[in-house]
């Protein structure tokens, strides 16, 4: 079951990752039920709009907005992901340089500078992206599969060209 409006649990500075279906859109808890993102224009008219923009918009504003608002009906979790990897800043930090952003228009790219990179920089000064880094892997997964295919059905093909190249011959000796 999805938190309520008061039981989620979030921190001042905790990163909150929403789930999309075909992405996750990230952004980060200021307190009061308020978040900060990263978000390039939408065009609600399409159900593939929020998709789309994100895909072709290369500049982005910084919102601030009520949890809910950004949330909607979709799957929500606090996750700070990288506190692993990074020591997170001051939550107060975090806070303020978020708030200070508001309303900035920023340079937008869906695998250098997307919303997972705006938010992992507020908390850990560090710009990553999970999103980015999966999808890397996978379309380097899909190539190498691609390739081995390749080079399957080339052998395999060379391999019939073969047995039917020593079939001719044999046809061929029989029949001088």
């Amino acid at each position: 079951m999805a938190p309520t409006l008061f039981e989620h649990g979030a921190k001042p500075g905790d990163l909150i990752e929403i789930f999309r279906g075909t992405y996750e859109h990230w952004a980060v808890y200021i307190g009061g039920n308020e978040v900060v993102h990263l978000i390039p224009p939408s065009d609600d008219s399409s159900p593939f709009g929020n998709l789309l923009m994100l895909l072709d918009s290369s500049r982005a504003q910084v919102r601030r907005q009520k949890i809910w608002e950004v949330v909607g009906h979709h799957r929500f979790e606090i996750n700070n992901l990288l506190d692993h990897k990074y020591e997170p800043r001051d939550r107060r930090v975090i806070v303020r340089e978020a708030c200070r952003m508001v309303n900035l228009e920023l340079p937008y790219n869906p695998v250098s500078h997307n919303c997972e990179h705006f938010v992992t920089e507020l908390r850990y000064g560090e710009s990553e992206s999970r999103q980015v880094n999966r999808a890397v892997v996978i379309g380097g997964a899909a190539v190498a599969g691609v390739g081995v295919i390749a080079l399957g059905a080339a052998l395999l093909a060379t391999l019939l060209k073969g047995d039917h190249d020593d079939a001719e011959t044999r046809h061929h000796r029989r029949h001088q």
